[in-house]
């Protein structure tokens, strides 16, 4: 039997990451690896340090975000405020252009098996165009997975964790929200929050297990270790 019947997916984080080619110069002044096998952990590692400063009350999540990139390249303590400080304001949104390894091939097996897709992003406008170019997925994209929608905060006017940017998904679907819709996400506080809220199940990405470790769990969720792994709940 079947656990989902829909699987709507976040973008940053679980089908694209920064791209080591622009983050790399941000980090290696400093004394940082620009290898790309790091740089990703980094993504992971900062997402991680996101939930905990907004569980903590901090606002300023996306330099937790940089303390913590700079932190996973090896920039000694000593250089990690303003290492952190130059990835911040150094950064660019256009940047998430690193596919995820198995995101693509996983996205297709699950549009071969006939399961209704889709993407909600918290982004910039330039998501669609983005996951279209790099042949991740596309409403109407040849060679790339086929999805029934791509949802940008920037497009729609609403951002997670507000879980009113589900019913645009939901609508491309023609699905009611329901527990047997998945969305899968990289942080608790934007996605796990919003999904749960919206009366969906959150899967979290978390392939290095910086969750799955965390003796304060700010929000339930299940982990989802590996994007192929869906394929055996559909």
């Amino acid at each position: 039997m079947t656990e989902f019947d829909a699987i709507l997916f976040d973008a940053g984080g679980v089908l694209v990451l920064p791209s080591p080619e622009m983050t790399g110069p941000l980090v290696e002044p400093f004394g940082g690896s620009a290898e790309p096998a790091v740089l990703m952990r980094g993504h992971f590692a900062g997402a991680h340090a996101m939930d905990h400063a907004r569980a903590e009350g901090e606002e300023s999540d996306w330099l937790a975000y940089g303390r913590a990139y700079v932190r996973a390249a090896g920039v000694p303590a000593d250089r990690e405020a303003e290492a952190a400080e130059a990835f911040v304001e150094g950064f660019n949104y256009t940047w998430w252009r690193e596919p995820v390894p198995t995101a693509a091939r996983t996205l297709h097996a699950l549009a071969e098996r006939g399961v209704p897709i889709g993407i909600v992003s918290n982004a910039g406008g330039q998501v669609e165009n983005d996951l279209a170019a790099l042949g991740i997925c596309g409403v109407d994209t040849p060679g790339a997975a086929r999805v029934a929608c791509v949802i940008d905060s920037h497009v729609v006017g609403v951002s997670k964790p507000d879980p009113a940017i589900f019913r645009h998904a939901l609508d491309a679907l023609g699905l009611a929200a329901s527990p047997r819709i998945a969305y899968v996400g990289d942080t608790v506080f934007f996605d796990v929050r919003a999904s749960v809220a919206a009366g969906l199940t959150p899967l979290l990405h978390d392939p290095f297990g910086l969750h799955a470790a965390d003796p304060h769990p700010s929000g339930p969720h299940r982990v989802l270790p590996r994007l192929e792994d869906l394929l055996d709940l559909v």
